[in-house]
């Protein structure tokens, strides 16, 4: 869920010509800080629409259970 939403704030904020942040810094904020520390990856491209994809390595709290990875892009139109 954590990815997705990243994904979704990061379109956003980069998509719109007046944002005062950039879409990577958006989407490290949509983001649980024990998420982050597992590892976080952002790309971002597009022209007329902008998609932005970002990577989790959730990291595993069950003992003996690997960590995994979450991936979740997200598209939407410049302003």
């Amino acid at each position: 869920a954590q990815a997705g939403t990243a994904a979704r704030a990061g379109a956003r904020t980069a998509a719109s010509y007046d944002a005062y942040a950039s879409g990577e810094s958006a989407a490290r904020g949509a983001v649980s800080g024990w998420v982050k520390k597992g590892g976080f990856e952002y790309s971002e491209g597009g022209g007329a629409d902008v998609t932005v994809t970002v990577s989790l390595k959730v990291p595993s709290i069950v003992p003996g259970l690997d960590d995994w990875e979450a991936t979740r892009s997200s598209t939407m139109p410049r302003e």
